[in-house]
């Protein structure tokens, strides 16, 4: 009696979840999990757009798992040293774009703008110029990182903050 009664709860439990598992409709975008850092490629795309002793990159995310999957927030950064140590404050978050949910099917990839001051603009006191040897990122309400090969001028010491993130968004 408790094995037939599994047996339809089962039964009832695929028939609604069925619709949902397809691969079309919003319902299953709305369904797919956070995308975890296992299953993305963090890379940076070197084109960037300088102004004013700043110069802007997008921070791409490339998801390379089977399975759709979501991006909400913003992305954790900091500049590392060649031992992968952190230089510096870690990025702080530029809110000029409200946070959304992106959908990344398999291959797609997500976008996410990052500033970089130049590290000489600050007091050599506040800052101490060195080069990094790349970028530490977290993608969104992840604990895991990737390391992101760029050198690039960064400040050693805790003072100035001399990157900003903005939320991921569509490519």
């Amino acid at each position: 009696m408790a094995c037939s009664a599994t047996v339809a709860a089962l039964a009832i439990l695929a028939a609604v979840a069925g619709p949902l598992a397809g691969p079309a409709g919003a319902a299953a975008a709305a369904g797919a999990p956070k995308c975890a850092t296992s299953s993305l490629v963090v890379w940076l795309d070197t084109d960037g757009n300088g102004s004013a002793g700043s110069v802007y990159y997008n921070l791409e995310f490339t998801n390379l798992s089977a399975r759709t999957c979501t991006l909400t927030g913003y992305p954790g950064a900091s500049a590392v040293g060649l031992g992968g140590g952190q230089l510096g404050k870690a990025a702080s978050r530029d809110n000029s774009r409200r946070p959304r949910t992106v959908s990344l099917k398999s291959g797609a990839t997500a976008t996410a703008v990052l500033r970089i001051v130049d590290a000489l603009n600050f007091p050599s006191v506040t800052c101490r110029d060195v080069t990094a040897a790349g970028l530490r990122v977290f993608p969104p309400n992840q604990a895991t990182s990737r390391v992101v090969p760029f050198p690039f001028s960064a400040c050693s010491r805790v003072g100035p903050v001399f990157l900003t993130v903005r939320a991921v968004q569509n490519a």
